[in-house]
């Protein structure tokens, strides 16, 4: 998230400028420097750095091939059209926009070799991506949800968790985290760059374009760190407090049979919760608590976090769960149906 790549340096830049503007007896100065763009240089001395970024086009490609895929066979089929599945698709929708905010770009840098990113350019992809890997986060604690009133209330399921308010559920999501995102960056416009313009990262990162300004970053800073908890442990607390509750009422059920039944429901959504919040957590703890290692590895790990999920994400779901798996077929046999002779040759 906003404090994953850098955080000690730039916690570190932001005492020492703060302290530096308090200590100076220079007239203030309130003129912005902007410069026109940045230059993307994460990566750029990782050998074979050409190759991982067709890799990740690849997987580009796939994320979304599977998610259009996806959305496609949720949004024609009535049968589909329950609060569980308009979840699934709106991960699968947020999925598609996190990946098409990185890997365009990546594919500019490494293999078109134009590595400079105008400014506003670079605010905005840094908005899409913010907004987009926090809606991520959301959209996972919102399948949480769905699999806690789902065990633990089966009676009142259809009571409580209704179209209209898994609609209403997500569309507070959306504009929630758009309007946040769009606070935590409004203020880049009024910092001044008037050192490098080098970004050490694979993108218009939050921490290593904060960490170019010659200014007090302490306001962007701790607005950083707040929405790294907001984004990332609030919801993963949500959802160890949510299994909890599908624990205990697993463990009130009479039979075996019965608790295997609940349990195997959950099992596509922890192996997301698996892939999305482990990667960057042990980035993120490995960073901010000091350990060395190759900048090249860390981006290369954090990179991944991000376009991992969205490819794996639906493909997880469309072998996973039996409604989505019945749809495919069903599709699969009347095209087979529909063109026989097609097929016989």
């Amino acid at each position: 998230m906003y404090l994953v790549s850098c955080p000690l340096k730039a916690r570190k830049l932001g005492r020492k400028r703060r302290t530096a503007m308090k200590n100076s007896n220079s007239a203030p100065n309130n003129s912005i420097s902007q410069p026109a763009g940045f230059y993307i240089i994460g990566l750029s001395l990782m050998p074979y750095n050409n190759i991982y970024v067709m890799f990740l086009t690849v997987l580009y490609v796939i994320t979304v091939i599977c998610n259009v895929f996806l959305i496609t066979i949720i949004f024609y089929d009535h049968r589909l059209h329950v609060p569980k599945f308009m979840a699934v698709g709106n991960l699968a929708l947020v999925d598609l926009v996190l990946s098409t905010s990185l890997v365009p770009g990546m594919i500019k840098t490494y293999l078109v070799l134009d590595n400079f990113v105008p400014f506003k350019l670079c605010l905005v992809q840094m908005y899409f991506y913010y907004t987009f890997v926090s809606l991520e986060s959301f959209s996972i604690c919102v399948l949480s949800y769905d699999r806690f009133i789902a065990i633990c209330l089966p009676l009142r399921q259809e009571s409580i968790n209704t179209n209209t308010r898994m609609a209403y559920i997500v569309g507070a999501l959306w504009f929630f985290c758009v309007v946040v995102v769009i606070y935590a960056i409004e203020s880049f416009p009024n910092l001044s760059f008037c050192g490098s313009l080098m970004i050490n990262s694979y993108f218009c990162d939050y921490t290593p374009v904060l960490a170019l300004a010659c200014n007090d970053i302490t306001h962007q800073w701790d607005i950083g760190t707040t929405l790294t908890i907001l984004f990332m442990v609030v919801p993963l607390s949500f959802i160890f407090l949510t299994y909890m509750g599908i624990l205990i009422a697993v463990f009130r059920m009479k039979n075996n049979q019965s608790r295997y039944k609940a349990l195997a429901t959950c099992t596509e959504h922890l192996t997301l919760v698996a892939i999305f919040y482990i990667p960057i957590f042990i980035i993120f703890n490995l960073t901010f608590f000091g350990f060395s290692w190759n900048p090249n590895v860390g981006l290369v790990c954090l990179s991944l976090s991000s376009l991992i999920p969205p490819s794996v994400n639906p493909i997880i779901y469309s072998l996973k769960t039996k409604q989505i798996r019945d749809r495919i077929y069903s599709l699969l046999t009347h095209r087979l149906s529909v063109h026989p002779l097609k097929n016989a040759h």
